[in-house]
């Protein structure tokens, strides 16, 4: 897999943890009296309160390892030597490379048309000939 596909699936398991730690802290958070209008919350937690305190420290350690691998991955991208003109003066060298080949290409293409054409011809010619020809007496 080439570094910029590890680079794609390092932001998407990031983005994963990030959403399911995000959601456990809010789902696991414990209840707030809001003002003292209003009764003491009563918990709605199941769980154990050391399990529901670990979670998010455990949580926490997996986003801080994918951030480092994240940032291991960016530096061993390769340094952009000579900067953003020679790196658009290589983009321009490689397209017209490209569009020189693809011409080429075509060229090939349209004489491989003309060999099939021709030889379709030559098979028909053959196939109504033997068709034409009589059975011997």
């Amino acid at each position: 897999m080439d570094i910029i596909s590890q680079l794609q699936e390092q932001v998407n398991t990031i983005a994963g943890l990030t959403f399911n730690t995000i959601g456990t802290l809010q789902r696991d958070a414990p209840a707030v009296r809001l003002s003292p209008n209003y009764p003491e919350p009563q918990s709605t937690s199941t769980e154990d309160p050391a399990t529901v305190a670990e979670q998010p420290k455990a949580m926490t350690t997996s986003l801080v390892q994918a951030a480092k691998q994240f940032d291991a991955l960016v530096d061993a991208l390769p340094l952009s030597e000579g900067g953003e003109e020679l790196q658009l003066s290589q983009i321009a060298q490689l397209q017209a490379e490209n569009e020189a080949v693809g011409k080429e290409l075509q060229g090939e293409i349209e004489a491989a048309e003309l060999e099939f054409k021709q030889r379709q011809e030559l098979f028909d010619m053959i196939a109504d000939n033997c068709l034409n020809m009589k059975p011997p007496n």
